[in-house]
């Protein structure tokens, strides 16, 4: 098995672990809960075949939805998000992605906060319009969506920050 395999491992079970323990215990004012969890997603290799990483994503959100017993939203979530993966890339860094030349800890801050925000946003968006799931609570669920969605973005932005300065 190799270091990048085992990385990813370990990567996937810190960020299960995390969002289960510690996170999902954080609801501020009753529309802020931050889903870390999504950063593996996010990170995930370019290079890698788009079938997995749908499978691998299928696999995350339904540990969370597990652990959470929150009835698949997490998993639809997770894999609608892989899904459409290529295009925000494509959109976010133009012909570096079209090369899958990607190292994210090399990247801009401007260009990965704007793959981060709209990988968090749809996210968060299609969660919580499963988890309500009543087209007359739309404002619930944006609010849900923008709230969590901030808390989320610069979590992750932080965790990426301060992991890829250690590797420097």
């Amino acid at each position: 098995m190799s270091s990048a395999s085992i990385q990813l491992i370990s990567r996937f079970v810190i960020l299960v672990f995390v969002q289960v323990l510690i996170l999902n215990n954080i609801n501020f004012l009753g529309y802020i809960n931050p889903y870390l969890y999504i950063l593996f997603i996010m990170l995930f290799p370019v290079r890698n075949n788009r079938t997995a990483i749908v499978f691998i994503s299928f696999l995350l959100g339904l540990c969370i939805d597990i652990f959470s017993d929150s009835g698949g939203v997490h998993a639809a979530a997770c894999v609608f998000v892989a899904y459409i993966r290529p295009t925000f890339l494509k959109f976010s860094f133009g012909t570096v992605y079209d090369y899958q030349t990607i190292k994210f800890n090399q990247t801009e801050l401007s260009t990965r906060l704007t793959y981060f925000t709209l990988i968090t946003v749809v996210h968060h968006l299609v969660l919580f319009s499963l988890e309500v799931f009543n087209i007359s609570k739309i404002i619930l669920i944006l609010q849900k969506t923008l709230f969590s969605s901030i808390f989320t973005i610069l979590l992750c932005l932080i965790m990426t920050i301060l992991f890829s300065n250690k590797r420097k």
